[in-house]
């Protein structure tokens, strides 16, 4: 039950994601930084993308995938056509990763050494990570409506 209600977070806070990203009326605001709002939308959306490609499709699903976390928040001026298919391409291999997994598996000590304080299992690891992505989607959403002038 755990894992069917986290697959279920994860793509619709995924696709609120992608939603928040094609709502942008100008594409270029999407990277855009004012005053104290140092991180852009663009930027937190490759922030997420990385987060749950290593989290939870490099670490549980072995996907294989390297992240370059500096590159999440340096990199500017990425299509919003391709910011859309990296989130798909995200539902996919979190969905992916989550299938197979028991409730015994959750119950398991997350692969890598602790990572957040508060437990270490992997159901522990995949709750925060939801909390992570819904923290930044809340701020995706309130960048765009105070940016996208």
């Amino acid at each position: 039950m755990l894992k069917e209600a986290l697959k279920s977070l994860f793509t619709r806070d995924l696709n609120r994601l992608k939603a928040e990203i094609e709502q942008y009326q100008h594409e270029q605001h999407i990277w855009r930084v004012d005053r104290n709002i140092a991180n852009s939308a663009g930027n937190l959306c490759l922030h997420l993308v990385g987060n749950l490609n290593t989290y939870v499709g490099a670490e549980l699903g072995k996907t294989g995938y390297v992240r370059d976390r500096p590159l999440e928040f340096s990199l500017k001026n990425v299509p919003r056509a391709e910011l859309v298919r990296m989130v798909e391409a995200t539902i996919k291999v979190v969905n992916e990763a989550l299938e197979p997994l028991t409730d015994q598996d959750l119950e398991k000590d997350y692969p890598q050494v602790k990572i957040v304080e508060g437990g270490s299992s992997v159901a522990f690891m995949l709750i925060h990570l939801s909390g992570h992505l819904a923290y930044h989607l809340g701020q995706i959403n309130y960048h765009r409506r105070l940016l996208d002038l």
